[in-house]
């Protein structure tokens, strides 16, 4: 582990129904070092636009944050398209922000989406592209706040103890398809 992120949060949303409206579970597994520490629990409005307010507000009230060190994301949007300003998260936690996917998005897909079908979708839009383009990184793809690249690259490396994605990433992975279903069932 790196010592600077020794301690580190990651957050997922819950799978939910495709005709699914109002809150989703998005997860946070709290770690320090290898261990998980905590879990976390807030919830977030289906392609709304209270992700960052939800997350700052978890994070303020956990007894974790004196401790953590870094925040990461599973994807820049939770519950369909609510989208994370990073930047804003990075500025009132104080702490750096990585964002991870699996594989690189279709942003010219996402900003379709959004353009024509999601209310508020140019904000969304603007959040995205203000978080930078999506960069690899140890087989997978990240945006930073607060993070130079080989800072982002040496906090991957560390993490990915049990697959590619970084281990609160996974953990948070695998109790949200828990709070959601009863069970995981996809792979984390």
């Amino acid at each position: 582990m790196v010592q600077r992120y020794s301690h580190a949060v990651g957050f997922d949303d819950a799978p939910f129904a495709r005709a699914h409206r109002g809150d989703v579970p998005v997860v946070g597994a709290a770690h320090a070092g290898a261990r998980l520490d905590g879990v976390l629990l807030t919830r977030v409005r289906r392609d709304g636009a209270n992700a960052t307010d939800r997350l700052i507000a978890c994070l303020a009230a956990s007894r974790f944050l004196p401790q953590l060190r870094v925040i990461l994301l599973q994807g820049i949007a939770f519950a369909g398209f609510n989208v994370v300003d990073i930047h804003r998260l990075n500025a009132a936690t104080g702490l750096p922000v990585l964002v991870a996917a699996r594989r690189t998005p279709d942003l010219d897909a996402i900003r379709r989406a959004l353009l024509a079908q999601v209310p508020g979708g140019a904000r969304k839009w603007r959040l995205i592209e203000a978080a930078g383009p999506m960069e690899p990184v140890g087989g997978i793809w990240v945006q930073r706040a607060g993070l130079d690249p080989g800072a982002a690259a040496a906090l991957v490396t560390a993490w990915q103890l049990h697959g590619k994605l970084p281990e609160p990433l996974r953990t948070a992975h695998l109790i949200a398809g828990g709070v959601a279903g009863g069970a995981s069932r996809q792979r984390a």
